[in-house]
């Protein structure tokens, strides 16, 4: 049964594959050579926990990387640099023998300059305006911004 509307999937999905493409994730496809893999890396304030949840068409995986007791796992530590690694050494037998399988858009998606758009909101038919922008606040005068920016100074 469909939980959400099947363009929304299409584009989050698409959104999920450029993290494992170009973003916090990229290892993953330069790693196992295949563009059919979808994901998010995460790391929780005070690097605590790490995780990485991640997708092909045919199998879900998800690493966590932390303590039962919470503590730190160090001041650098991310879902990308601690979780993605075991996640890609776990796909990279898993995804063995499985054909690739890119998502392929629905009807009423297309793609605009690089980016997947309804197409109804597509060339500029989308939302231009909340009708906000006479409650934007005023810019700072010189003096205010000189003062703000003097309190980053020594």
């Amino acid at each position: 049964m469909r939980t959400i509307d099947a363009r929304n999937a299409f584009v989050m999905t698409s959104m999920l594959q450029e993290v494992t493409r170009s973003g916090t994730a990229a290892r993953a496809q330069a790693s196992l050579k295949r563009a059919d893999i979808y994901g998010k890396t995460g790391t929780t304030n005070d690097s605590m926990d790490a995780w990485f949840a991640g997708w092909h068409p045919s199998v879900v995986a998800v690493v966590w990387i932390g303590y039962d007791n919470p503590k730190k796992l160090g001041d650098r530590e991310t879902g990308g640099g601690l979780a993605l690694p075991v996640w890609i050494e776990y796909m990279t037998h898993a995804l063995k023998g499985l054909p690739v399988q890119e998502a392929q858009p629905p009807e009423g998606v297309i793609n605009v300059g690089g980016d997947w758009t309804f197409e109804e909101y597509a060339h500029g038919a989308g939302v231009g305006s909340l009708g906000l922008e006479e409650q934007a606040p005023a810019p700072p005068t010189e003096a205010e911004r000189k003062g703000i920016l003097d309190l980053f100074r020594n």
